[in-house]
């Protein structure tokens, strides 16, 4: 069985309306909110063997703020194909990922996250699938679990959604 672990950053600041896209940095309700997500993980056993960020800083600042939380050195790689991607796009970096890692955790941008969390998720509480299908907010988080040996054979509708989970849900 195979874990993945779908985030959205954490809510960035839109003060520097100078700043390139990829260079917004979190806003004050993203830096608390990112380590409310990790105690979530934290509590559900559910530590990640390997990260994939996006390269923009909100997305770097957000798994900075998680670390701690989780217990620091954790296996971190960025990859700018996980910006501003579509859905398809986003799944070509997780069917490459080594046979060891049985939890990923990948934090991204929406709309491609949001829309590969709902792509993948074949089945799951109701609920939590109507919820992700209708808004994946800043630091979301869809709990995603495969029934396969290799990430090479994620699929869509292969997966079953554990649970989402938004910040205002856990504070």
């Amino acid at each position: 069985m195979r874990t993945l672990l779908l985030m959205r950053h954490a809510k960035s600041s839109w003060e520097r309306t100078d700043l390139a896209d990829a260079l917004r940095p979190l806003a004050p309700r993203g830096r608390r909110a990112a380590p409310l997500i990790a105690r979530y993980l934290e509590d559900q056993r559910l530590i990640p063997d390997l990260v994939l960020c996006s390269h923009a800083l909100r997305v770097r600042e957000t798994w900075q703020l998680m670390t701690p939380v989780l217990g620091g050195a954790l296996a971190c790689k960025t990859l700018r194909s996980l910006y501003s991607a579509p859905p398809s796009r986003l799944l070509e970096p997780l069917r490459r990922v080594a046979g060891e890692v049985r939890v990923l955790l990948v934090i991204g941008h929406n709309p491609g996250l949001g829309g590969l969390a709902a792509a993948l998720a074949g089945a799951g509480p109701k609920k939590a699938l109507e919820r992700l299908r209708t808004k994946f907010p800043t630091a979301g988080l869809a709990v995603l679990t495969f029934e396969i040996e290799r990430w090479a054979d994620l699929a869509p509708g292969a997966g079953r959604l554990e649970d989402f989970v938004r910040p205002k849900d856990l504070g």
